[in-house]
């Protein structure tokens, strides 16, 4: 039955019609009686934010870790400009992602907060969708949506403040049914000559990134059919936990062994990935051996490296199809896996584990704490020069239960998107790692949200006080590293004066105290690892 509103309420119902019931974001002029009708009228969740751009990450983590669309509301102006890096970290991770902006009343362009939104979107990456009159709220909403999932980006919709109360057409439900992966796979000369390229290898590997995570049963099929080791980029970190001859994650982040391996490769199969520089060390580790590259979205395809065969398609359609054409020309295995020993691949170095008085070991804290953490965790990583060490030393069940945020190099986004993981897995553990620079920036203003949910969140800060990329180039040049170097206040301090609990780490002994008093966590917990900031591992880029 249509039913005649205001068009903020026919926004809120064509959202909840959407099947969203968790949205994120701060509340001002544009949207607040959206925001109300939302929870009052639908029955949804609002989650408030300390921060317009926290609003946009806790949303970005929701849909990764979730698997639908997040939802995040912010005003006008000022609201939306500190959103950009958010937004920019958003749409280089390729999260679809629905941003109901408001913006100021289109007949006052003189108004204080009026801004060009749409050239600042346009910056960041993310897409425009302008909400064009109170009739067609509900035709924008569903656009937004679909863009969203299509595109996979953040869609800002644009809502200007003197649409909210104006009356809008009678209510008509319209969600576009939007379907996001092809059917098919290439077909002619591309697609032979791929196959014959992956027959002709001796020593087959196959490659998954993000773009392949539900693929994972077809990819199993392929890499045991050739006796192919399997790796995953970053993103996909976790894919292949439970097959034998998973050597973890492939190019600077491998162990030396699997690094080696990899360089001796004569065909690497890469399904969903765009091949980063990290992923191929700036293409040193992909030198003379052959690269097969299938890609649903063409824009990743040879972009970072130039494949020598490339498929526009579905990973795993097209993994059963050469799986099909493999078996129909009785192709033999390739018999690679029988020469490896994967303990030897996967097992990184623990190096020293002393430390200087006052400080811990951060290698052999890690150690400890992948053996302690509950094993159902989401991880969650902020940016820093510790991060590259939690990759390669933390365990993760699967891709979606990992969240890193270095989309854009940025700090300090990491307990805004450990808040998003949280309620999108309220069941689950979340474990956070920041930097004390990375928390400093942007982890305060949400720590007292993580305890106003109540959330099961424990925070792990890599405490060297100081910005460590920063600090390591001043050192590598003989130079006074003293302008990087911060005299930061207690961690454990500010988290239990937030309404939290924590403990600080200066030696193994304090860190087994730790971990026995996170058995009894009540709430968002925090551990302050404190290291000497001469005495961290470099990044591993």
């Amino acid at each position: 039955m249509s039913q005649q509103n205001h068009a903020y309420q026919s926004i809120a119902h064509a959202i909840k019609d959407h099947g969203i019931t968790t949205m994120f974001g701060l509340m001002g002029d544009a949207n607040l009686f959206m925001v109300d009708s939302f929870v009052r009228d639908f029955e949804g969740r609002f989650i408030p934010a300390a921060h317009e751009g926290s609003s946009i990450l806790m949303a970005a983590a929701y849909a990764h870790v979730s698997g639908n669309v997040g939802v995040a509301t912010v005003t006008h102006g000022p609201a939306l400009t500190n959103c950009a890096t958010a937004l920019t970290e958003a749409a280089r991770g390729h999260v679809p992602l629905v941003v109901l902006a408001g913006d100021t009343p289109v007949d006052n362009p003189r108004h204080l907060q009026c801004i060009d939104q749409r050239s600042l979107v346009n910056v960041t990456g993310a897409g425009f969708e302008q909400l064009r009159t109170p009739a067609t709220v509900c035709k924008d909403v569903a656009r937004a949506f679909y863009r969203a999932q299509v595109e996979r980006r953040p869609i800002v919709l644009n809502m200007p403040a003197n649409f909210m109360w104006e009356m809008a057409d009678d209510y008509d439900i319209q969600v576009l049914d939007v379907f996001t992966a092809p059917g098919g796979v290439a077909e002619g000369d591309v697609l032979d000559d791929a196959i014959g390229m992956i027959a002709a290898a001796k020593r087959p590997l196959i490659l998954a990134g993000g773009g392949a995570v539900g693929a994972h049963d077809q990819l199993v099929r392929l890499a045991d059919r050739l006796e192919a080791p399997l790796a995953t980029t970053l993103k996909a970190k976790g894919l292949f936990n439970d097959h034998p001859y998973n050597i973890d994650i492939f190019g600077t982040l491998s162990t030396p062994a699997a690094y080696e391996l990899i360089a001796l490769s004569d065909c690497v199969i890469c399904f969903g990935t765009a091949l980063h520089d990290f992923t191929t060390d700036r293409g040193k580790l992909m030198k003379g051996m052959r690269i097969v590259q299938i890609d649903v979205d063409p824009t990743s395809i040879g972009g970072g490296l130039h494949p020598d065969v490339a498929l526009v398609a579905d990973a795993g359609l097209a993994a059963e199809t050469i799986v099909y054409w493999l078996d129909e020309a009785e192709i033999r295995a390739s018999g690679f896996t029988r020469e490896l020993d994967v303990e030897t691949l996967t097992a990184h170095s623990a190096g020293s584990v002393t430390a200087s008085d006052g400080f811990i070991n951060y290698v052999y804290a890690l150690g400890r704490l992948e053996e302690a953490l509950p094993k159902d965790r989401v991880l969650v990583t902020d940016g820093g020069r510790f991060m590259t060490e939690v990759w390669c030393r933390l365990s993760v069940p699967n891709p979606q239960s990992f969240v890193c945020t270095v989309n854009f190099g940025a700090i300090g986004l990491g307990l805004q998107e450990a808040v998003g993981a949280g309620l999108a897995a309220p069941d689950r553990p979340v474990v956070l790692f920041s930097g004390d620079g990375g928390f400093m920036m942007g982890g305060i203003n949400e720590f007292n949200t993580a305890v106003r949910l109540g959330l099961d969140l424990i925070v792990i800060i890599a405490n060297d006080s100081a910005y460590g990329a920063e600090h390591i180039q001043f050192v590598d040049r003989e130079m006074d590293p003293s302008l990087t170097e911060f005299h930061w206040p207690s961690f454990v301090d500010v988290a239990k004066s937030l309404g939290g609990d924590g403990f600080e780490v200066r030696s193994k002994e304090q860190l087994e105290e730790a971990l026995e008093a996170l058995k009894d966590r009540q709430g968002p917990y925090l551990i302050e690892l404190r290291l000497d900031p001469l005495d961290v591992p470099r990044m591993r880029v």
